[in-house]
């Protein structure tokens, strides 16, 4: 294989990358957002500087998608806070909990986003809404939400999709020491909103050792969204290298 196809390469494999290249097209992507007020010092503590905790704001997600170009049929969950960066209000990811390694590769790979393996689900129960997040065996997250119960305004549904996002993205040198480590900033542009709903909600989280979710307690819900998108993801830019001198 010639060097510049090693180079052209998405991933490894060269023979069969782990991933395609995007962009990443997700066709009926649904979200359950709750978005709940937690401890101020515990999430204080998961938010990396030059970032700055806006509000004890955190919402836990949990999104199907059944179609996603060269990716084809997953579900994630995690959690996001509220925080500011150069006076701009945005969310930070937490955490990505997966059931697709292609989207796990390719999230961290070719983007930052914090994911790992999981066991996340978005169903029906009768008249609820219910995500689960599970790490094996174990229960993680729980969360019910009326089905439906009352028609979300599309734009405030939008709104809360399209708002930046900062990850964290850490790669490591072979000797151990940090190789890239940089503060990055991703936005949804290309959304179209098809159905956004609210309604009452809860959110109960377990304690895991490996999936630590519940080290930001909900101390109450805010708000509850379900919401049916067409979208595409945007690419990701560095806005802070910690490695800089």
């Amino acid at each position: 294989m010639r060097a510049e196809d090693v180079v052209r390469a998405p991933s490894t494999p060269l023979d069969a990358p782990a991933f395609p290249a995007g962009p990443y097209r997700f066709t009926d992507r649904e979200y359950l957002n709750i978005t709940y007020r937690t401890d101020p010092e515990a999430l204080c503590r998961v938010v990396p500087e030059p970032l700055r905790v806006a509000e004890p704001l955190v919402r836990f997600e949990v999104m199907r998608m059944p179609d996603v170009t060269g990716l084809g049929d997953y579900t994630e969950a995690g959690q996001l806070a509220v925080v500011e960066y150069e006076g701009e209000t945005g969310e930070y990811s937490i955490s990505m909990h997966v059931d697709n390694f292609p989207a796990i590769a390719g999230g961290r790979e070719a983007g930052a986003f914090p994911k790992k393996a999981g066991r996340p689900r978005l169903y029906v129960d009768q008249d609820t809404l219910v995500g689960t997040l599970d790490h094996g065996t174990l229960p993680v997250a729980r969360a019910t939400m009326g089905y439906k119960h009352r028609p979300l305004n599309t734009e405030q549904a939008r709104e809360e999709l399209t708002r930046p996002t900062f990850m964290l993205k850490k790669l490591p040198h072979y000797d151990g020491s940090p190789r890239i480590c940089e503060l990055v900033r991703t936005q949804i542009a290309d959304i179209v909103v098809k159905g956004a709903w609210s309604g009452p909600a809860r959110l109960q989280l377990f304690a895991h050792a490996l999936a630590p979710l519940a080290d930001l307690p909900v101390l109450e819900v805010v708000s509850a969204a379900h919401v049916l998108t067409d979208l595409t993801l945007g690419r990701a830019r560095v806005v802070h290298d910690y490695l800089a001198r």
